[in-house]
């Protein structure tokens, strides 16, 4: 084997330290794009203040409650229009209020919904590892034939990091341990909407909400039109069983 001399060999050394740290650049280079895609903040997120202390929201109270009520008495079928703004702040009074809530060291908040066409979309901040991250999911809720509401998650965002594929395969271990170690009450809609979301499960879509005189009454939906900045919902009230 040729000897290459030591000038040589300083100079191959000098070129292998060149490539290593060259490597070791592009490598911190992709990580910190990576980070930074990861913290995105999507412009058009900007949930609403949380202004009525422990009042429960004037949107449920004075508009959305009156309408249910006004409609379901008369026992047919009715249209219930839901508006993009007044929903986040009924969303903002019951998270603060109702349902702040840690899973470990994860803590969501600030959440904010979007309607567009066709498409529902709830984004929140996730504090996780000392770092807030944006996340976005998308879902386009539909009705089979056989009147099985479906809410048909689409899209899974931290940032601006597309990451579906792996948050359906997460959320379906999640769904299934849970299934196996806690057994769900599956008549609660609670229930049938999370197994909807994390995995897939289509369900009858019977909700029971309070009338005017407190007593619960039975509606199904029937049909859901996401419009921009509006969701329609077609209710049947159900007889009183």
């Amino acid at each position: 084997m040729k000897d290459l001399g030591p000038k040589e060999r300083k100079k191959r050394k000098a070129k292998k330290r060149l490539r290593r740290l060259c490597w070791l650049l592009a490598a911190l280079a992709a990580a910190i794009i990576f980070l930074f895609l990861l913290s995105h903040k999507p412009s058009r997120y900007n949930p609403p203040e949380f202004t009525h202390d422990t009042l429960v929201s004037p949107y449920l109270t004075n508009v959305l409650a009156p309408a249910f009520n006004n409609a379901v008495q008369l026992s047919e079928p009715f249209d219930l229009l839901v508006d993009q703004n007044g929903i986040n702040e009924a969303i903002v009074w019951y998270y603060k209020c109702k349902w702040s809530k840690q899973f470990g060291e994860i803590i969501p908040s600030a959440p904010q919904a979007f309607f567009g066409p066709n498409t529902i979309t709830l984004m929140g901040t996730v504090a996780a590892a000392g770092r807030e991250f944006v996340v976005t999911v998308a879902a386009e809720p539909t009705l089979s034939r056989a009147g099985l509401l479906n809410l048909n998650v689409t899209k899974v965002k931290v940032g601006t990091v597309n990451i579906t594929p792996i948050a359906r395969i997460i959320a379906g271990t999640i769904y299934q341990k849970r299934l196996q170690t806690r057994p769900l009450n599956k008549d609660d809609v609670r229930v049938k909407i999370w197994a909807s979301l994390l995995d897939n499960e289509p369900f009858d879509p019977v909700f029971k909400i309070k009338d005017a005189f407190q007593e619960y009454r039975k509606v199904r939906l029937k049909k859901a039109t996401v419009r921009q900045r509006e969701l329609v919902l077609r209710l049947v009230p159900l007889p009183s069983s």
